[in-house]
């Protein structure tokens, strides 16, 4: 059976989150160790213009962890939307990407961004919204729900 890809969408609103969850699991408790979560999650936030997520493989099994890390190297470039005649591709997020990126095995887990010109921001929710995943080994695409893409809009208009 092959890998399960998720992706969830970052905000403000999400990353606050995470870093309440962190410092709850983990017990931080001085300013020091708030400051450290602060700075590793809030390049997650995305600006005006532009979209974050979580790109996560749902792989539970040591022998699908071997057979799909090596096979999907560069996953994280092949999300895409498209909508309106138009195509935003998945770049990756530069605070986190670096040590995610490999030549012969991809992780687990991957931070990613899609930029949007005005013109594109404009056109969002025109129409249908597809989000897919185009990469050699793994290809799937979905229509975002009504209700999914007036949520990502309200982000992307910030």
């Amino acid at each position: 059976m092959g890998p399960f890809v998720s992706l969830l969408f970052d905000n403000r609103e999400t990353v606050l989150s995470q870093i309440h969850e962190m410092a709850r699991a983990e017990r931080i408790l001085t300013d020091e160790g708030l400051q450290e979560q602060l700075d590793t999650y809030n390049p997650l936030i995305p600006d005006p213009g532009s979209l974050s997520a979580t790109l996560m493989l749902e792989l539970t099994e040591d022998p699908q962890l071997r057979e799909w890390l090596p096979k999907l190297v560069g996953i994280e470039s092949h999300v895409v939307f498209r909508f309106a005649g138009e195509e935003v591709r998945s770049r990756v997020e530069q605070a986190h990407g670096e040590q995610l990126t490999r030549e012969d095995v991809t992780a687990a887990v991957h931070f990613i961004e899609f930029g949007f010109t005005s013109h594109q921001v404009d056109s969002w929710g025109t129409g249908p919204v597809v989000l897919a995943v185009d990469h050699p080994e793994y290809s799937h695409e979905s229509a975002l729900s009504e209700e999914m893409a007036k949520e990502l809009a309200k982000d992307l208009r910030g």
